[in-house]
Order: C-alpha cells, then structure tokens, then sequence
C-alpha cells in the first residue's frame, strides 16, 4: 500500500474538474490528492428500477472525468464503511469535498466527520453548489427567510456588494498534477472488486452493472452553456413545445457538471429572468436546510390534516397519463418516456393531482423522485409543496390550475400535445375526463378549507 500522507477529495454532487472550490483547496494542500467516489448504497438500494437515468448519467459523467487523467477510486457500499476501510489503508492527513444541504446528506457529513476525527483525520467542507448557503441570507432578526421575494433581494444586495468574492473562479483544472497517478493506483490490485462485507472497492470505473444497475440507453453529453437560448428565456420558458426554450441544464447543476458560478456570471450578464430561477433553486435549498422536517411533510403543518381522496386508480391514471387532460397526460408521458419535463407543465400536472384529484401531493412528489433525471430534493419537494399550496411562498390553496386555460395559453397549436399524445386527434381513443374541472375545483376548495380550518 502507498506509504507516503496523502489528502483525499470526495466527490458527490460536483462531478467536475473545473472550478470546483473543494477540489481546488485539496489540490493546493501540499499533499498529493486521491480522488473518491462512493456509490453509496444508502442511496441507490432506495431506487425502485435498476434502470435508472441518473445512475447512468452519474456514471457517464464519472467516465468523462477518467478521461482526464484523474484517476478516481471507486467505492459501493456506505460512505462510513467506506471511510472505515480508507482511513485504516491509507495515510490520510485530511478529506475534502463540498457541502450538501439535504437532511440524510447532513447527517452522513456528521457521521463521517466524526468517524475521521476518532481516527486523527480532518474533514473539510466547501461551499460550492451554490452562492450562498447555510446562514449566508437571513432576515434582520437572524431567521431564515420563507418568502421567496425578500430572500431574492437579500440575495442579490449580497452578490452585488461582492460579485468577485462570491462569483471568484477557482482554477482547480490547473492543479491536476497534484493527483495520484494511474501508477499509484496499481498498488491497490490486491482490493480490485474484492468484498469487505459489504463494501466492495474498483481501482477502474466499474461496469453500471457491477453496481447492480443496468444502462439506460441514454447518452448525457457535456454541459453546454448557450447564450443565446438564455438570452430569449423570459420570452420562450413557457412554451413546452420548444425543445431549445429552455437551457437543459437542470441535471448538469443537479450533479454539478457545471459549476454555478459560471451559470450565475452569464445570467447576470445576460437575462435576469433565468438568474430569478436559479435564485429560486438556492432559495429552496435554504428552506430544506433550515427546515428539514419539511422533507417529509407540509412547510405548514396544518396541511397535514387535509382529507386525502387518495383513489388508487386515479392515480394510476395520472401515473399514465391517461387523465383525459391533454396538457396532464403528455407532461406525464414526456417524463416517463425521457425522465424530463417541462418546468410549467410541471406545475399544471402537479396541480391536477393535489386539487384536481385531491391525492397527497407526497406520492406525487415521490413519483417525480422515481423519475425525473434532474431530481432535487429541496426542489421538487418546494414545488409540489408550492403547488399544493402547503409549502413557504406557495401559491394559495385556492389557486387552482385550469388545465384547458393552460393549454390555450401555453400550447395554444397543440404541438406538444401532439408529439406526447398521438391520439389526441381521434376521440374514439383517447379517454374522456376522469373529473370535472369545475366539480374537482370546487370540491378541492371545500376540502382544502375544512382541513386548515377545524385543526
């Protein structure tokens, strides 16, 4: 095994060499640096399908990296076995990566970091997957916001203050001969694929299936910025038929592909519409850290005493989209046939499911998890709560979407109708509405009130 102290850089959600702050101050530690990655099973034995579009991108995403020379060590198991192993194996003086803000992310931060300091090792955490995190945006009284307006002023009063500081770009591309090399590596050819309980250690990027997954067909290419695509986003984001409305970068800063200071610099430069969404994004991550019971449950708790209808077969309708909705079922079909949808249809079939069909906007939002190759906790977890009027900031209870209204306005042709439902036009084939929207809304509206109301 090595004999020389080295310090290790973990990569999660950051699967970058450039301008990756962690990366970057590992690098210029002094010490050599042994990149990891740890398929942790905490995680992936969680997922319902073994096909699973974020796994292969994560996996793509990790190839690409091992293109560049950075030779990563693999692990499959938890990350405290993982670091159990390492920390006994290696030399290891400290850990770097960035932070992450979801509760089970939290709390395995703790844990590892306790783990390593027990064993003498440091562990350091950057800020990098966002501009500001934490307690970096508080109200005067030292609270954290839950309106979105007020915590978009702050947001932007700090970054204009200092835009060098909190934008500064962080060469880490420039020290990668401060990995260990290919050769160092070689030395763990004993532990290659060997099993340590449940642990299991890869010198080389294993196949998807040595993970227990298998490859979903789909090729994620390399993040690509396109100015001119954010320069005409406030006037193209609502038309879910324009493939090139919107940047499709959602799962590149999900994974961290791309580094947001570069998408924040450019936003501020060119469109401040898309800079508002990506303030959102930081907003609900805020919410998510602050307020982590909100993860499993209403931001506002006397939601929680809604009468559910929960109709199981409505739901598999909705799941189909099979709801006699245009607008429903072909944001439903576009997700499960690519992992995406557009941003306003999700809104409009998130809607529908909470109000229309008053089904727990949970199993929604846990469907949406199962799916959506972007998945984010904070996210979709704030915007079904926001549709479902249960969240900080969320749009009232009354406000309910009415799914012909919204595809007058943001399909008025019917093209992305079309290209998700073929049978739209033949209506001996495509099914009638399973409810009313006047009924449903007005159903909606008596039970949303006696549920907040009589608690």
């Amino acid at each position: 095994m090595l004999k020389e102290k080295i310090n290790i850089f973990w990569f999660r959600n950051d699967l970058r060499l450039e301008d990756n702050r962690g990366l970057h101050e590992a690098l210029k530690s002094g010490l050599r640096v042994l990149p990891l990655f740890i398929f942790d099973t905490e995680i992936l034995n969680q997922l319902p399908d073994r096909c699973d579009r974020r796994v292969d991108f994560i996996h793509q995403s990790l190839s690409r990296l091992q293109s560049h020379k950075c030779s990563i060590l693999y692990m499959h198991g938890s990350p405290e076995d993982a670091f159990g192993f390492i920390s006994s194996e290696f030399d290891v003086c400290s850990v770097f990566c960035n932070e992450d803000y979801e509760p089970y992310a939290v709390e395995r931060d703790q844990k590892v970091a306790l783990l390593l300091k027990n064993r003498g090792i440091t562990f350091q955490c950057f800020k990098d997957q966002v501009i500001f995190s934490k307690d970096d945006i508080l109200k005067p009284d030292g609270q954290p916001y839950t309106v979105y307006t007020p915590y978009s002023r702050q947001w932007l009063n700090k970054l204009n203050n200092e835009p060098c500081t909190h934008l500064k770009h962080w060469p880490s591309e420039k020290y990668t001969d401060n990995f260990l090399t290919s050769s160092d590596l070689q030395l763990l050819s004993d532990f290659d694929c060997v099993e340590n309980s449940s642990l299991k250690l890869f010198r080389n990027l294993p196949a998807i299936a040595e993970i227990g997954f298998i490859p979903s067909g789909d090729i994620f290419k390399r993040p690509i910025l396109i100015n001119s695509i954010i320069a005409g986003y406030h006037n193209t984001r609502n038309d879910p038929s324009n493939e090139t409305g919107t940047t499709r970068l959602s799962a590149h800063i999900r994974f961290g592909t791309i580094s947001i200071r570069t998408l924040v610099s450019s936003a501020i430069e060119i469109n401040n519409v898309w800079l508002g969404e990506l303030i959102w994004r930081e907003f609900f991550k805020s919410v998510i850290y602050h307020f982590p019971y909100a993860a499993d449950g209403p931001f506002k708790r006397k939601y929680g005493f809604i009468a559910w209808r929960n109709d199981e077969k409505e739901l598999e309708k909705w799941c189909k989209g099979e709801t006699g909705y245009p607008i429903v079922d072909a944001g439903m079909r576009e997700l499960n046939q690519t992992g995406f949808m557009h941003n306003r249809v999700r809104m409009i079939t998130a809607s529908f499911l909470a109000k229309h069909l008053l089904i727990n906007w949970q199993v929604g939002e846990s469907y949406f998890a199962a799916k959506l190759l972007d998945y984010d906790l904070s996210a979709n977890n704030g915007n079904w709560q926001w549709a479902a009027g249960c969240g900080c900031d969320a749009a009232p209870y009354f406000r309910i979407f009415n799914p012909e209204l919204q595809t007058k306005k943001f399909d008025p042709d019917y093209i992305y109708i079309r290209k998700w439902v073929p049978e739209f036009d033949n209506p001996s084939e495509y099914p009638r509405p399973i409810v009313d929207h006047t009924i449903a809304r007005l159903r909606a509206m008596a039970v949303y009130k006696a549920g907040i109301t009589e608690r």
